[in-house]
């Protein structure tokens, strides 16, 4: 016969496990969200290095499209010069103004122009900042050509000196169309009068 009224009074042994000790479980909880906290950091870090990445490489683009405007003669329009070396040949000067569009995402800043073509010899004035997509500036460029070369075959192929917003000096080359242009109509003309 078994007395359930019978109690032992001895105290039972704790049969608690590891787990329900509190101190493990906070070193635990800790430690994931240290994993957390470092995770987000990292991936943070992560992001901002890619966008940094990203805003430098679209910085560093240039998209242009130019073409010419108005020309006219320079003061002393028939002249025999030597030009690269080669033999005296009549000459032309002109002034014609280039129109630049910015087709690119970021700002530009021209700065320089020049004709890639024997037997001519360019310079440029002015430096005008383009904003980006759509912003225009105009270039006064001075042409001095013989003659004797086929100065408007088509098209007039023009380097581009660029600095970028991240002050990087680009050359680029872009090609200019002259069909219809003042610059077409001003120079054969006058080389048929040297």
């Amino acid at each position: 016969m078994i007395d359930l009224d019978k109690r032992d009074h001895q105290p039972t042994e704790s049969n608690t496990t590891a787990h329900d000790d509190p101190v493990p479980k906070q070193k635990m909880v800790l430690g994931l969200v240290a994993v957390f906290v470092v995770g987000v950091l990292l991936g943070g870090f992560a992001v901002q290095r890619r966008a940094s990445h990203e805003e430098r490489e679209r910085n560093s683009m240039v998209a242009l499209v130019a073409f010419p405007q108005s020309a006219s003669l320079g003061s002393s329009n028939l002249q025999t010069v030597t030009l690269d070396g080669g033999s005296g040949a009549a000459q032309i000067k002109m002034t014609g103004h280039l129109m630049v569009i910015n087709a690119g995402p970021a700002p530009i800043i021209v700065r320089r122009v020049a004709v890639e073509r024997s037997g001519m010899v360019s310079a440029s004035a002015g430096a005008p900042r383009l904003s980006p997509l759509g912003g225009t500036g105009e270039l006064v460029v001075e042409l001095l050509f013989e003659c004797s070369v086929a100065f408007f075959q088509e098209p007039l192929p023009l380097g581009f000196e660029v600095e970028t917003e991240d002050k990087h000096v680009r050359e680029i080359s872009y090609p200019v169309t002259l069909a219809g242009s003042d610059w077409q109509r001003i120079a054969p003309t006058n080389c048929k009068h040297a």
